[in-house]
């Protein structure tokens, strides 16, 4: 599994100009899941990105996570992050994870997530095509990647 993590100041998620997912300070988190994904690097991720000490602290030292700051998280999933580009210009994207499998994968790393933040996150739709408006905040993006063989 990987998350595609961006810090932001505000982000937002919209389907058919709609929004459907918005946050104000936070993580904006792309999520991709491996055909060989299971609910343990599910988990696995669902923590780290709850953990992650990217928010800047009294001393401007990058050393809180959202659980100190309390900022939110808005999930988007995106099978893309596993689209293979090694042979020729047309991406495949055989080692994502079937979109039954995917989904519940999915929305499984969202409980936990909601489970260690102790609120609900707001998220895109699985399968549908979506519009992610963001604002970096620094920059600050970070890979965070689970193999089920780790």
């Amino acid at each position: 599994m990987v998350a595609l993590v961006q810090r932001v100041s505000e982000a937002t998620v919209e389907i058919d100009g709609e929004p459907v997912g918005a946050i104000g300070h936070g993580l904006l988190i792309l999520l991709g899941v491996h055909e060989d994904d299971t609910r343990a690097e599910s988990a696995w991720c669902a923590e780290k990105c709850a953990h992650l000490r990217v928010f800047p602290d009294a001393d401007g030292k990058m050393d809180e996570s959202l659980l100190d700051t309390g900022g939110d998280a808005l999930v988007v999933p995106q099978f893309t992050l596993y689209g293979d580009t090694s042979a020729g210009n047309r991406p495949s994207f055989t080692e994502a994870a079937p979109p039954d499998r995917a989904d519940r994968l999915y929305e499984h790393f969202v409980r936990e997530l909601e489970g260690h933040l102790g609120r609900d996150v707001p998220t895109g739709e699985f399968g549908a095509l979506m519009d992610v408006h963001l604002t970096n905040d620094g920059p600050v993006t970070l890979w965070v990647e689970r193999r089920a063989d780790e």
